[in-house]
């Protein structure tokens, strides 16, 4: 079991946009991690559109002592984004960081037990 000191910190990466409505949703996401692990360290990040960014979060984390950082690019695949500018940007941070241990993870909805939540969300639907 990881201790508080060896936990790696979460980045839940995202687009972004222009409307301030859309980060709810991944904002939700850090809260909900934060209630089931809590002092858990997560951050939410994003392309472009919104505040903050991945290098910004991870400044914030690399300053308050973090050694591993796990990013969840929070899309529903593994498109350009999560193909491409992603990875550019997770090997640009283990250059500017050298001492933190970056992991960057397969798109969220390609996780099976994300599948398998919307799978049986969208069976509920028109149920109470």
């Amino acid at each position: 079991m990881a201790t508080p000191a060896t936990r790696p910190a979460i980045v839940l990466f995202a687009h972004g946009s222009r409307d301030p409505l859309w980060r709810a949703p991944i904002e939700a996401v850090a809260e909900r991690i934060r209630t089931l692990a809590p002092g858990a360290a997560v951050a939410c990040a994003y392309l472009e559109y919104t505040e903050p960014t991945l290098e910004t979060v991870v400044a914030q984390l690399a300053g308050s002592g973090a050694t591993a950082i796990a990013v969840w690019p929070m899309f529903l695949g593994t498109g350009r984004h999560a193909r491409d500018d992603l990875p550019r940007l997770v090997d640009a941070l283990r250059a500017q960081h050298p001492g933190i241990d970056f992991t960057l993870q397969a798109a969220i909805a390609e996780h099976p037990d994300v599948l398998h939540a919307m799978a049986a969300a969208a069976l509920q639907i028109g149920h109470p």
